[in-house]
């Protein structure tokens, strides 16, 4: 799991595009991001999001982002960021550390 906080923006996405980076090059296709933290997320950083996305599927891995609806003090500016650019659906999507690690466990919808 990487746990993301503070601002993801263009001065900090590309640490978080070469975490991913690594982790999929040290093998492991299966990728927990815990956005719960961010407090400010910028194009850069959504780009980086879709980017490691993108990199999951091309190698059949999965993305799971933890979003949960109270996060970063007053509600998750991520989840409202990718919801005004209309591209949340395309993220699996979890409340939690504990529902994003089990298995068995489904999305919450977009």
């Amino acid at each position: 799991m990487l746990r993301v906080s503070g601002e993801l923006d263009l001065v900090t996405s590309p640490a978080l595009r070469q975490s991913v980076h690594d982790v999929v090059a040290a093998g492991r296709h299966s990728i927990v991001l815990d956005l719960s933290a961010v407090v400010f997320c910028d194009s850069s950083g959504v780009g980086v999001l879709i980017a490691a996305r993108r990199l999951m599927r091309s190698c059949q891995g999965r993305l799971r982002l933890i979003l949960p609806a109270q996060g970063a003090a007053d509600g998750s500016h991520v989840n409202r960021v990718l919801g005004a650019l209309g591209v949340r659906r395309l993220f699996d999507v979890y409340p939690g550390v504990d529902a994003a690690t089990d298995e068995e466990s489904r999305p919450l919808s977009a």
